[in-house]
C-alpha cells in the first residue's frame, strides 16, 4: 500500500462518499437524518456543511419515497445514494427497488441508465431491538437488475462505495454495521480489487472458509484457531452477492476440496445455499466432503439477548470444519 490511513470502516465510507461528491456534481445524499446529524452511524457527518443541502438531503421517514425520488432523479441526470437508516426499513420500498429500479433499464431495452446506490446498514452485533439487526440481502441477489456487494474492510468500504457510484446500474450496498467501528487501513491511492470481484484473504490448504461482510472478520479468527489446531484452513471474501465471481472460491475448493459457508442471514434460501449450490455443481470432483452452511436459524431475529446464540461464530465454523475434516 502508498500512503495508508487508519480508518473505521464508517469513517472510509464518508471519505469514500466526499470523494464521489468531489468527483461528480451530479451524486447527491438522500436520507433520513444524514445531513447534521450525519446519519444513525454518522456516515454522511460532515458532509452537508461542506455540500450543502442540496446535494446532502434530510427526507421524511418514508423509504419508498425516497427511493421513488431517486429514481426520478437518476432519469434527470443525477447519481443519487440512498441511505436506508437500518436494515429492517427497507421494506416499505421494496416495492419500488423490486418492481421499477431493478426493471426499468430492461423495460427500455437499455436506454435508460439509472446510476443509484442503495446504502442498507445490515446484520447483528449490535444489541439492537427487532426491524434493527437483519440480513435482507438474499432478497435483492434474487432480483435481476440489482447488482449487490457488501465490504468487509475499511480498504473495500472506500473503494467500493465509489465504483458502486459510478456503476450505471442500480447498488444495492449492504454495509456490515458490526465492523462500522473497526479501524483498518485504507490505501487511497488504488483500490486493488474491482467491484464485482472475489478475493482470496487468507491461504491455506485444507479448507476453505467462504463469507462476506462481518462474518469475514470470523472467519479469520476460525481460521487462527484451526491454525492451532493443526487445520490450515483459507478464507475467500465474496464481497459481491450480485454477480458472484466463483474463479477465487472454485480455485480455492480445487485445492482444499472441502468447503464451509457463512452467513448471518438465515440459511433457507439465501446467498450462502446459491454459493453451496453452485460449488456443488461446478466443483463436484474436487469434493472430499459435502458443502456445509453455518448461517443464523431459520427464525426472526431474536431479541439482543439471545443474539449470541443465533448469529454465527467461530465455534459454530469449527465445528463445521472438524466435520469437514472427518471425511
Amino acid at each position: 500500500m502508498s500512503d495508508p490511513k487508519e480508518l473505521p470502516l464508517a469513517k472510509a465510507l464518508n471519505a469514500g462518499l466526499r470523494q464521489a461528491m468531489l468527483d461528480d456534481e451530479k451524486v447527491l445524499l438522500m436520507g433520513e437524518d444524514i445531513g447534521p446529524l450525519g446519519g444513525v452511524f454518522r456516515v454522511t457527518e460532515g458532509l452537508q456543511a461542506e455540500f450543502g443541502a442540496r446535494r446532502v438531503m434530510d427526507t421524511p421517514l418514508a423509504e419508498s419515497g425516497i427511493v421513488g425520488t431517486a429514481i426520478g432523479l437518476a432519469m434527470r441526470g443525477y447519481r443519487p445514494v440512498c441511505e436506508i437508516q437500518f436494515d429492517g426499513f427497507i421494506y416499505p420500498a421494496f416495492d419500488q427497488i423490486t418492481s421499477q429500479l431493478a426493471k426499468l433499464t430492461n423495460r427500455h431495452e437499455g436506454a435508460l441508465a439509472l446510476p443509484i446506490v442503495i446504502r442498507v446498514p445490515y446484520g447483528g452485533h449490535i444489541g439492537a431491538i427487532e426491524h434493527h439487526q437483519e440480513s435482507p440481502e438474499a432478497y435483492f441477489a434474487h432480483t435481476p437488475g440489482l447488482r449487490v456487494v457488501s465490504p468487509s474492510t475499511p480498504h473495500d468500504a472506500y473503494w467500493m462505495i465509489q465504483e458502486a457510484i459510478g456503476s450505471n446500474d442500480p447498488v444495492m450496498f449492504f454495509e456490515p454495521k458490526s465492523r462500522y467501528w473497526h479501524k483498518g487501513p485504507v490505501d487511497l491511492a488504488a483500490s486493488g480489487t474491482p467491484l464485482h470481484a472475489s478475493r482470496i484473504v487468507r491461504r491455506g490448504t485444507d479448507v476453505t472458509l467462504v463469507g462476506y461482510g462481518a462474518m469475514v472478520s470470523m472467519l479469520l479468527r476460525a481460521a487462527e484457531i484451526a491454525e492451532e489446531e493443526g487445520t490450515s484452513a483459507e478464507v475467500v471474501d465474496v464481497r459481491s452477492l450480485s454477480p458472484v465471481d466463483y474463479g477465487p472460491i472454485l480455485d480455492s475448493v480445487g485445492r482444499t476440496g472441502r468447503v464451509v459457508i457463512a452467513a448471518e442471514a438465515p440459511g433457507f434460501a439465501s446467498v450462502a445455499s446459491e454459493i453451496a449450490a453452485t460449488v456443488a455443481e461446478r466443483a463436484f470432483y474436487s469434493l472430499e466432503a459435502p458443502v456445509l452452511r453455518v448461517t443464523g436459524f431459520d427464525v426472526p431475529f431474536p431479541p439482543a439477548k439471545l443474539e449470541s446464540v443465533f448469529l454465527p461464530d467461530a465455534d459454530r465454523v469449527l465445528e463445521a470444519v472438524d466435520r469437514a475434516m472427518a471425511y
